[in-house]
């Protein structure tokens, strides 16, 4: 899919040689790229050291799109053979494209909401976006859904997207005039330079539960990772949850103004008299420093109540009409977020993103204080990610729900048994544990099992629309497949 640009501009290469530190050359340059298939006419192709291979292997390809220079380190000059364009090396490409993007993409943009935690970081945006657009502020998404205001729409495929790509759709966002922009930032995006160049007007922490180990090494090395989304030189306010542990140790060190949310009555933004009515819509008070406002939302659940306290807590600090703003949490939908998939057989079917142990835990928790029958969880863990997470789901899901059916999930380029049985290590025994390696198929046999008044819930791909095995992503919806299974298609 083509990036979203602003209008291209014209931007003499030496004031790109300038903003890198390198010896001036001649030449235009009006876009920036580092991925052959988002290559535009005009554009600086970024060639960058990869895991498998160099970007500089792609230069020649680059320049026949229309690439008028090119960028990439000592290693990656050597592999260039007759281009034709100026070459810019520098030692570390990657850590200067936010920079970069800044200068090539000058455009006004949007004032920026971040949103980083391990958990929530989309349903929070959303509802962010909502409430912000209700008080009068035009506000676009960034995350693992794509880029999103009012009718433009780009799915990106990374929960924050690189630098060259978010800052262009920033920019392109801010001509379609948003005054905001909520955005998901990962903690890889903070450790890979994605949003170096950005300065976020408020930043909002959710919390931590183990994930991304694989890419961090420890919980600590990701709270400090996390933790440099509130340094003064990127966030200029803070808006913390105190109700988790590392919040707590967060508002101990940072220097910039703070808010904080919780469910403890000692946070700056709380709730009371929470209920959920027949609709799975959540009723609650939001009390913040100026008094309580009511809210109701349709998204279940105490860690959507947190979600929504956060949105609020930053609407808030965008200088925002909170009454006003929390009506507009009334429509809050946010794709394959405890995504309720109806049904003629009185079944309660869902589908959700958990794909943490505490995200599990949490939505099966809700699940099963919402049903009178028996719950039947469907569950895997992805591929070539953190594989210590993988036994805790599997025993976060058994531990609540009357059935879990253990299938794959995006097994990339890993074995699909291993990872199941990774999922199952604890579980070897128990009956009310099934594996079922086709998801389709485990899928079906949840729908079959269930009776009306059980509960069946998908967790882990939520919104995705593929299924990515051995390096080719075939077509599956959770939702339609779903759907198919409980309409009674063959």
């Amino acid at each position: 899919m083509p990036e979203l640009r602003p209008e291209p501009v014209r931007v003499p290469l030496a004031d790109v040689c300038r903003t890198l530190g390198v010896p001036e050359q001649s030449g235009v340059v009006s876009g920036l790229a580092l991925d052959t298939s988002c290559v535009m006419a005009g554009d600086l192709f970024a060639a960058l050291p990869g895991a498998r291979t160099h970007g500089a292997r792609y230069a020649q390809q680059a320049v026949a799109l229309g690439a008028t220079a090119i960028l990439t380190d000592a290693a990656g000059a050597a592999l260039l053979d007759r281009v034709t364009v100026p070459v810019l090396v520098v030692a570390e490409p990657r850590a200067q494209l936010g920079a970069l993007a800044l200068r090539i993409y000058a455009a006004a943009r949007p004032r920026l909401v971040g949103v980083t935690g391990t958990n929530g970081k989309t349903t929070t945006t959303y509802c962010i976006a909502a409430a912000a657009e209700a008080a009068g502020l035009p506000t676009a998404v960034v995350g693992t859904l794509g880029v999103h205001f009012r009718e433009l729409h780009h799915y990106s495929g990374r929960t924050t997207p690189e630098a060259p790509t978010l800052h262009a759709a920033l920019a392109a966002m801010a001509e379609a005039g948003a005054e905001w922009g909520a955005m998901e930032v990962s903690s890889h995006a903070l450790s890979l330079h994605r949003v170096d160049g950005l300065s976020f007007a408020v930043s909002a922490f959710l919390g931590l539960s183990q994930d991304h180990l694989d890419f961090h090494g420890s919980m600590e090395q990701y709270f400090l990772a996390k933790s440099r989304l509130f340094e003064a030189d990127r966030s200029q306010r803070a808006v913390v949850n105190v109700d988790d542990d590392w919040g707590r140790r967060l508002v101990q060190g940072i220097s910039i103004p703070f808010a904080t949310y919780g469910l403890s009555p000692h946070a700056d933004w709380t709730a009371r008299d929470v209920t959920i009515d027949g609709q799975g819509s959540t009723h609650f008070t939001a009390v913040g420093p100026q008094g309580g406002v009511p809210v109701i939302m349709p998204l279940p659940g105490s860690f959507n109540v947190a979600n929504a306290l956060a949105a609020l807590a930053a609407v808030d600090a965008m200088n925002g009409d909170i009454m006003v703003a929390a009506r507009g949490l009334r429509d809050v939908r946010v794709p394959g977020r405890f995504e309720r998939i109806e049904n003629l057989r009185g079944i309660a079917a869902y589908v959700d993103y958990a794909h943490t142990p505490d995200a599990v835990t949490r939505v099966l928790e809700v699940a099963r204080a919402a049903t009178s029958g028996r719950l039947i969880a469907v569950l895997g863990c992805g591929g070539d990610r953190d594989q210590a997470k993988r036994p805790l789901m599997g025993r976060a899901a058994a531990a609540l729900a009357d059935l879990t059916i253990i299938t794959d999930d995006n097994p990339r380029s890993e074995d699909p048994a291993e990872i199941r049985r990774q999922v199952r290590a604890e579980l070897t025994g128990d009956p009310w544990v099934w594996e079922i390696g086709d998801r389709a198929t485990a899928i079906g046999a949840a729908v079959a099992e269930a009776r009306a008044g059980d509960c069946v819930m998908l967790l882990g791909k939520g919104h995705e629309a593929g299924q990515e095995i051995a390096g080719v992503v075939y077509p599956f919806d959770d939702r339609v497949e779903l759907s198919r299974r409980l309409g009674g298609e063959a």
